[in-house]
């Protein structure tokens, strides 16, 4: 059984102003205690596992795991070799804030095995950075790309956001000449999206937050498209751009509803059988999770075992986030019925309204489906 392994590292310098992750600003935190009760953790839930398993990819997320240094990583990896099967050739990932690193501690990741490189870089324009609240500036991102180039990092991808506060098509373009330009292997790039309780949805609500109107966003979600594929890359996730043979091994796994497990506080885990599948997720608070770690004690919230026409839905709006869309072959395989079958008044009205189309046995997204995806994707829910 093929399970990927995610770690969940909650730990900032400083929390920007957009973030609505799992993430805390706590500079009392000790990361080597932390890290000793996620590997317990793995320990615990691997007890527990029915078969054996292999983990293709280990994916190291945040916060800003980066604040890690790579002993803590190498530690897990070594847990996840020993009691998960960690396949030879795994994709392993670890995100990394500019702010945090250096030439020596790239160096050492890659001693780690860590293998992929996420930077999130947002943005090369400072004065963006400056409004998003990050901790590190335009020159430091080149340095540190540059930097993971010389410690023998292959494979690199870098986070971008557009429609920021007063940014304008033209400066969004400026940020896209420039991630090509470091010849990376993979770029994300997301639209900016406001989030309740973060400090931009505080702006917002006072108005005192300016942000592209939506001819301006829908202009640079276009232009990311096309100028990107244009530069080489493939479109293989509504935002994610990737070389040939350079997509996320990783996150694909969570849009085709593969078993992942994850560690650490908030982390969220999925198993496809038995029957539909189950999720569950770990307590947010870290001072929780290391205590019920510790204690031996049961971690799972939110723990829900899905139904039939739960994992239909899941299966068309986590499938058709990637361009190759949901393969109808594989959907009656596993349901027993087609996909018109399952959701026919849906399928006919976003066929007919050119947002979904069938392509070599797929149902996928129009461009012009691309657009409204979250308008599609409720269709299903």
């Amino acid at each position: 059984m093929h399970i990927s392994l995610y770690i969940h590292f909650p730990f900032c310098l400083q929390k920007c102003l957009y973030c609505d992750f799992n993430s805390v600003a706590d500079a009392q935190v000790v990361p080597g205690e932390y890290v000793a009760a996620v590997v317990h953790e793995m320990e615990l839930l691997a007890e527990r596992l029915p078969v054996l398993s292999t983990a293709p990819t280990l994916y190291f997320g945040g916060g800003t795991p980066s604040l890690m240094e790579a002993d803590l990583v190498e530690r897990v990896v070594d847990t996840a070799a020993r009691l998960y099967g960690l396949q030879p050739d795994a994709e392993i990932t670890i995100e990394a804030n500019p702010g945090t690193l250096t030439r020596g501690k790239l160096a050492d990741y890659r001693s780690a095995c860590v293998n992929r490189l996420s930077l999130g870089v947002q943005s090369f324009d400072d004065r963006m950075l400056t409004r998003l609240g990050r901790i590190h500036t335009s020159r430091q991102a080149l340095e540190s790309f540059a930097a993971a180039r010389n410690a023998g990092f292959a494979n690199i991808g870098i986070d971008l956001i557009h429609s920021l506060p007063g940014e304008t098509p033209a400066m969004w373009q400026d940020d896209l000449n420039k991630a090509v330009a470091l010849e990376t292997e993979h770029i994300s790039a997301y639209g900016l999206s406001v989030e309740e309780g973060t400090p931009f949805h505080a702006l917002e609500r006072s108005g005192e937050l300016m942000l592209p109107d939506e001819d301006a966003a829908l202009l640079m979600f276009q232009q990311t498209t096309e100028f990107l594929e244009s530069a080489g890359f493939e479109h293989y996730e509504i935002s994610n751009f990737a070389r040939p043979g350079f997509r996320s091994r990783h996150n694909q796994v969570y849009w085709q509803r593969g078993n992942y497990l994850g560690f650490g506080a908030g982390a969220h885990s999925f198993m496809n059988s038995p029957d539909f599948g189950i999720r569950w997720k770990n307590p947010d608070s870290p001072a929780l999770y290391m205590q019920a770690v510790n204690r031996a004690a049961p971690l799972e919230e939110e723990k829900s075992v899905l139904t039939e026409r739960e994992a239909m839905a899941e299966r068309f709006f986590l499938g058709l986030r990637m361009l190759d869309g949901v393969d109808g072959g594989l959907f009656q395989r596993e349901f027993g019925i087609t996909p018109e079958e399952a959701y026919p008044a849906q399928l006919s009205r976003l066929l007919s309204d050119g947002l979904v189309e069938w392509r070599k046995g797929c149902l996928r997204l129009t461009d012009r489906g691309l657009i409204i995806s979250n308008q599609v994707f409720m269709k299903f829910l």
